[in-house]
């Protein structure tokens, strides 16, 4: 697999698509910190970290709306790829739907959503956006 973090997020989409309310995705470090991102903004409903083996699996339950069903995962994009990286300075961080969206962007001090690189100040790589 050259590109984890893409497999990670078509895992996602193609849950929403088919409607499952769970989806496993084989775990890493990087993974685990975009899916607690995922979590604390609202995107995802639940998710359970399980050490087996030689990386671990991710389980995420997938959000929808009680009566609509609709996934509260309008889309994901993916912005930075291994061939093409996207890296943006403080004074040019994105903006996804003007501040409705998500960007979760891999920085210096971490993964972290733009608002709060814009708050601590720093850039870094655009992994992925989400709304």
């Amino acid at each position: 697999m050259t590109d984890p973090i893409a497999d990670y997020l078509t895992r996602i989409r193609n849950g929403i698509k088919a409607n499952h309310r769970v989806v496993e995705i084989p775990g890493s470090n990087i993974k685990r910190e975009m899916t607690k991102i995922l979590f604390e903004k609202g995107y995802i409903l639940n998710y359970k970290f399980e050490e087996a083996g030689y990386q671990g699996t991710i389980k995420i339950a997938l959000k929808y709306h009680p009566v609509s069903k609709v996934p509260a995962i309008r889309k994901l994009v993916r912005v930075s790829s291994p061939g093409l990286r996207s890296y943006t300075g403080v004074s040019n961080l994105p903006r996804v739907l003007n501040g409705l969206g998500v960007a979760i962007m891999s920085t210096s001090k971490g993964l972290m959503t733009d608002k709060e690189a814009r708050k601590q100040n720093v850039g870094g790589e655009v992994i992925c956006y989400v709304y």
